[in-house]
C-alpha cells in the first residue's frame, strides 16, 4: 500500500465517521398537526366548529346604558324610584352587559342544542348577577330556566323598551316544554312551569307552585310571509283559574309591520279580593289589550309605537326611534305615557307620591355582537 492510497482511504473512513455522528446528532422532529377553527354555516352566522369536535358555538351579546328621567310610567312616582318610596329626583341609570353561549350539534334524535345567557348590571349604585337563560333542547324538548312561555310563546307587544307597562307575561322560571314544528308554518307547544316569586305592579306574590302539579300552557302558530297568528291558553295550578292570549301579525310591507293582541283572565275579581295573582295575569283587570306598529323610515332609522290599556281603566302608550349609527351600535330615545286608574291610581297616589297619570322619557345605548 502506497502512501497515496493510505492517506484517500483514511479521508473515505472520515468523512463516513463524521457524517455518522452528524446524523446521530441533528434529529428533526415532524410538525405536529394545528387544526385551526371551522366555520359552522349549518346555524346561521356566528358559529365555529369547537376543535377536536363536532359541535358548533355561537358566543354574542350587548353591552346596555339606559338613562331615565321624568316620571316612572309603571309605579306613578320619579323614574330613579321603582318602588321605592324616598322619590329621589334624579337619573334612573342602569347598565347592563349580557354575553350568551349557543352550542348546538346533530344527534340520531335532531339538533342537540345548550343556551345560556348570562347577565352583569349595575343600577343606580347597586350591583347585581342573573341568569335569565339556561336550558337544554334535544329536538322539540326543552328543560332549564327560560323567559314564561306565556309571554314569550307570542312575543313581545311590540319593539319599544317599555313594552310591558300594562304587562303581557310574568318572568323566567325553571320549566319543561316540547315544540312541534311542522313544515307549512304550523308549530305547537305544550309546557309546564314552577313559577317565582316576584314583585307585580308593586305587590309581593309568590307564584311558585306548592305540591307536584304544574302551572301548564299550551300554545300554536301559523307564520307565513305575511305575518303570523298565534295563541296561548295556561293554567294557574295554585289559585286554579286559567289565561288565554291572541295575536295578529302583518307584515304590510318590506319595511311595515302592526300587531293587534288580546288577553283575558278568569276570576280576577275574587283573586284580587284575596291578595291573590293568576301567574298567567299579569295585568290589572279581567282583560287587557295591545297594539302596535313599526316603519323602518331609512337605512338607520325605525319608529316603533304600542298602545295598550287593561280593563281596570289604566292606558299606556310608548313610542320611539331606534337608529343604527354605525352597524351594531344602536340609540334609542324613547317617550311614554300612563294615564292610572284603580289600583293603580291608589298606589301611584298613597305610595310613591304620584298623580294620575306619569311621563317619562329615556334613552338606550345599546352595542350588539
Amino acid at each position: 500500500m502506497n502512501i497515496k492510497s493510505l492517506l484517500l482511504g483514511s479521508a473515505a473512513a472520515l468523512v463516513a465517521v463524521t457524517g455518522a455522528r452528524a446524523a446521530d446528532a441533528v434529529v428533526v422532529a415532524e410538525p405536529e398537526a394545528v387544526e385551526y377553527v371551522r366555520v359552522c354555516d349549518a346555524y346561521g352566522a356566528g358559529f365555529f366548529y369547537i376543535p377536536g369536535t363536532e359541535t358548533c358555538l355561537k358566543i354574542g351579546g350587548y353591552l346596555r346604558a339606559d338613562v331615565k328621567g321624568g316620571d316612572n310610567v309603571y309605579s306613578g312616582g320619579h323614574a330613579n324610584q321603582g318602588s321605592d318610596p324616598r322619590g329621589d329626583g334624579t337619573y334612573y341609570f342602569r347598565t347592563r352587559a349580557t354575553v350568551r353561549f349557543d352550542a348546538r350539534s346533530e344527534t340520531e334524535l335532531g339538533t342537540l342544542r345548550s343556551y345560556i345567557e348570562t347577565r352583569f348590571q349595575y343600577t343606580n349604585g347597586g350591583n347585581a348577577t342573573e341568569l335569565p337563560q339556561a336550558y337544554i333542547e334535544l329536538g322539540g324538548f326543552r328543560i332549564g330556566v327560560s323567559d314564561e312561555l306565556f309571554g314569550s310563546w307570542t312575543g313581545a307587544a311590540g319593539k319599544v323598551i317599555n313594552d310591558d307597562v300594562i304587562n303581557y307575561q310574568s318572568a323566567v322560571t325553571n320549566q319543561v316544554s316540547y315544540t312541534f314544528k311542522g313544515g307549512n308554518g304550523f308549530s305547537a307547544i305544550i309546557g309546564a312551569e314552577q313559577g317565582r316569586q316576584m314583585d307585580n305592579n308593586h305587590y309581593n306574590y309568590d307564584y311558585r307552585i306548592d305540591d307536584y302539579m304544574p302551572h301548564v300552557m299550551a300554545g300554536a302558530k301559523f307564520e307565513q310571509a305575511w305575518g303570523k297568528i298565534s295563541g296561548v291558553v295556561a293554567y294557574d295550578s295554585v289559585v286554579e283559574e286559567f289565561a288565554g292570549k291572541v295575536r295578529l301579525d302583518v307584515n304590510f310591507t318590506d319595511t311595515v309591520s302592526a300587531f293587534i293582541m288580546g288577553a283575558y283572565q278568569s276570576n280576577w275579581d275574587d283573586l284580587h279580593d284575596n291578595g291573590q295573582r293568576n301567574w298567567f295575569g299579569t295585568w290589572e283587570g279581567d282583560w287587557a289589550a295591545w297594539g302596535g306598529l313599526s316603519a323602518k323610515v331609512s337605512d338607520k332609522a325605525t319608529v316603533n309605537a304600542q298602545v295598550a290599556y287593561e280593563s281596570e281603566g289604566t292606558w299606556a302608550a310608548t313610542a320611539n326611534v331606534a337608529y343604527e349609527l354605525v352597524p351594531g351600535f344602536v340609540i334609542t330615545p324613547e317617550i311614554s305615557y300612563t294615564k292610572f286608574d284603580g289600583d293603580r291610581k291608589t298606589f301611584a297616589e298613597s305610595r310613591v307620591g304620584g298623580g294620575d297619570d306619569a311621563f317619562g322619557g329615556m334613552i338606550r345605548f345599546q352595542r350588539n355582537f
